[in-house]
């Protein structure tokens, strides 16, 4: 057990014999039918209407004529001295906890403040202590045109305090809101007449689902509850959610999940102890301050940081954890070894892993400890974690077992190809895991539907079926599997690669059974399942998610217009277009295609950023940078490209104040313009 004073746990829905609650049936769900929104505020500022909206500290908060979105009013934020300040509004006598609201909002900088970027945000306070969530993040604003800020949130807490805000990630201009609304769509019942896919599974694997607090009550907890028996806390394990600051730790999300769990019967599985993104930026400074550099003192403090954290975070939850993915993602089957330049390799070499693991068998001598990463059903990836596995373990470093992430789509991968990825690691004799599980309806980047287009999903639930009939061949191998959410209403898909509706799991956005379900379930009812249908709600943008890249989501993500930059004098026929695919405090999602209006049978893209801009992730390629400069070359699969064809790679890049696009491109040292 945890070194902690135990509290109540509220959350079982299972196992409570003793409770009146029980003997309540819960009622059988209608049919997937759209409901109609609940709008709780609409807040229009017409006839000088503040609507309670008031300032954060020392700046002005009054009705204006100056400008309207709608109307002939708007509510403006003047006299602002820190970015922070802006229009606030107290909801806690308005929102209940465990509903999941739109909160939407249109927002413009007054005239001549030029531009800059705006967040949509909810402060909330337990017991005197404040907690920010980013409703939706860094957006960019101007003078010249309103732009909507919009999200969902769910509060998943006991709160005696609760704002919603907008500020600005930097400056301090005067701003406008208008048309503001808060509203929910009315929670549609669980099905509580179809099987449990637990049960279903019980004589192979457990089945599992990433969640964050919100799942755990309501709706969900029950969906959660009837149909899995693992859980994954999908971010609130990770280093920037547990270790902020040095030596201050947080547990109090991870704390909910593993309560819910225990009181459910579920197991958990902690994720991740070591990874290259969401890793605080302290983590990485020496003893002075600044940027680590691969020095033996700078090594010997980065592994004493690791060793502090594994042993506060693992020793927080003793047994009550018993599987942990101690460090995740970090192949790159591009390198020559195999093995992601990131920053913890740059300055610990391979020993960062060594001690990760070592460190967390000292703590936890029962625990299963796992090396996870993403496409290992790629051949080339695929190998390149086995010999690093073959090594460590040759060593003595104690890897329990492999972890697939498997996050695949209607296309790809093929059964064989998963087959030979689970048949790879036999000869190591270490356990395997299905961790990250989901079946996007997208085939590439280009694609977008507003609602999901009924051959998709029936595509989605063979591709289910089929995987999962390969699993239950395979159990003897797989201890587990585990998909990355637990319904489509909340899904990193749908911001990552770009933002989209997709559509990746068992359940619709209303909770409801989908054929995905069926392919796991019951295959011979896939084409049976009625299409599952989109609420209607006031217009929307995409959710934030709440898992990130390819493991988990960014934080919440805004989307600014794609930006094509202007190609320099060079071949007429190239062109290159780069797009800000999604954007956060601190970070940001890229995509550039090159279409070099040649055929090629290798090629190389550079171009510099203007801002201090870093690459920290690629893929479909390789890359180096060297100060501003970016050198992107093909993968060995795509190094042609036809006369008439393009290629397209994505990246993961932090960013600070500015993130202006680059200005030229040289494909293969040739300007593409």
């Amino acid at each position: 057990m945890r070194g902690i004073t135990r509290r109540g746990l509220p959350f079982a829905l299972a196992g409570l014999a003793a409770s009146v609650a029980v003997a309540i049936p819960l009622a059988t769900a209608p049919s997937a039918s759209a409901a109609e929104p609940v709008v709780v505020a609409n807040h229009t500022f017409e006839n000088n209407n503040t609507h309670g909206w008031a300032p954060r500290a020392d700046e002005t908060v009054a009705a204006s004529t100056a400008v309207a979105h709608g109307g002939t009013g708007s509510l403006l934020a003047s006299g602002r001295t820190r970015t922070w300040e802006g229009p606030t509004l107290d909801v806690l006598d308005t929102m209940d906890k465990g509903v999941r609201y739109t909160i939407s909002v249109w927002v413009r900088l007054a005239a001549g403040a030029g531009s800059t970027q705006a967040r949509l945000s909810v402060e909330r306070r337990t017991a005197g202590t404040p907690s920010y969530d980013q409703v939706i993040g860094n957006t960019n604003v101007s003078d010249s045109g309103w732009v909507n800020l919009q999200g969902q949130y769910t509060l998943a807490h006991d709160v005696e305090w609760l704002t919603v805000y907008v500020e600005t990630a930097s400056g301090t201009a005067s701003l406008h809101i208008d048309d503001f609304t808060l509203s929910y769509v009315p929670a549609t019942p669980i099905q509580t007449n179809i099987p449990s896919v637990k049960d279903v599974l019980a004589n192979h694997f457990p089945i599992g689902a990433a969640i964050s607090v919100p799942q755990t009550l309501g709706e969900h907890a029950r969906l959660l509850s009837k149909h899995f028996n693992s859980v994954t806390p999908g971010n609130a394990l990770k280093w920037d959610a547990t270790q902020p600051t040095e030596g201050t730790f947080r547990f109090a999300d991870a704390d909910a999940m593993v309560d819910f769990a225990q009181a459910n019967g579920m197991e958990v599985r902690g994720h991740t102890l070591v990874w290259h993104n969401q890793t605080p930026a302290w983590v990485f400074l020496d003893a002075n301050g600044a940027a680590m550099t691969p020095t033996a003192q700078n090594k010997t403090l980065l592994l004493s940081r690791l060793d502090a954290h594994i042993r506060a975070v693992m020793g927080h939850y003793g047994t009550d954890i018993a599987t942990w993915d101690v460090v995740n993602e970090v192949i790159d089957e591009n390198q020559s070894d195999g093995l992601r330049r990131s920053r913890w390799y740059e300055i610990a070499g391979l020993d960062y892993i060594r001690t990760a693991f070592r460190v967390a068998r000292q703590v936890s001598p029962t625990a299963k400890l796992y090396i996870n990463d993403y496409n290992t059903n790629v051949p080339a990836k695929r190998d390149k974690l086995y010999n690093l596995v073959s090594q460590l373990k040759a060593e003595g470093v104690p890897i329990d077992g492999v972890g697939h992430q498997m996050h695949v789509n209607v296309d790809w991968p093929s059964v064989s190809e998963s087959e030979a990825m689970i048949q790879k690691f036999i000869p190591l004799n270490v356990d395997q895991q299905v961790t990250e599980m989901d079946v996007s309806i997208y085939t590439n980047t280009s694609e977008s539907f507003p609602t999901p287009p009924r051959d998709r999903l029936i595509r989605q639930a063979y591709k289910y079926r089929d995987l999962f009939d390969l699993y239950k061949r395979y159990s003897s191998e797989l201890t587990s599997v585990t998909v990355w959410g637990l319904a489509d209403d909340d899904t990193w898909l749908d911001t990552f690669p770009v933002v989209r509706n997709d559509a990746p799991l068992f359940f619709d956005e209303q909770l409801q059974a989908k054929p995905a379900y069926w392919g796991v379930v019951d295959p011979s009812r896939i084409e049976m399942t009625a299409t599952p249908t989109t609420p209607t709600a006031v217009p929307t943008t995409t959710r934030p998610p709440t898992s990130p890249p390819p493991t988990t989501t960014p934080p919440p993500t805004t989307t600014p217009p794609p930006t094509t930059t202007p190609p320099p004098t060079g071949n007429p026929t190239c062109r290159v277009t780069y797009r800000i695919v999604g954007q956060w405090p601190g970070g940001f999602q890229g995509e550039v295609t090159v279409a070099p209006g040649q055929a090629l049978t290798s090629w190389s893209v550079r171009w510099s950023f203007a801002n201090g801009q870093q690459v920290n992730q690629l893929w479909s390629a390789g890359y180096t940078q060297s100060g501003a400069a970016v050198t992107v070359t093909n993968a060995a699969w795509n190094g042609n490209v036809p006369a008439n064809g393009s290629v397209t790679f994505g990246f993961i890049a932090s960013w600070n104040g500015t993130n202006a696009a680059p200005t030229s491109f040289t494909v293969n040292n040739t300007a593409c313009g």
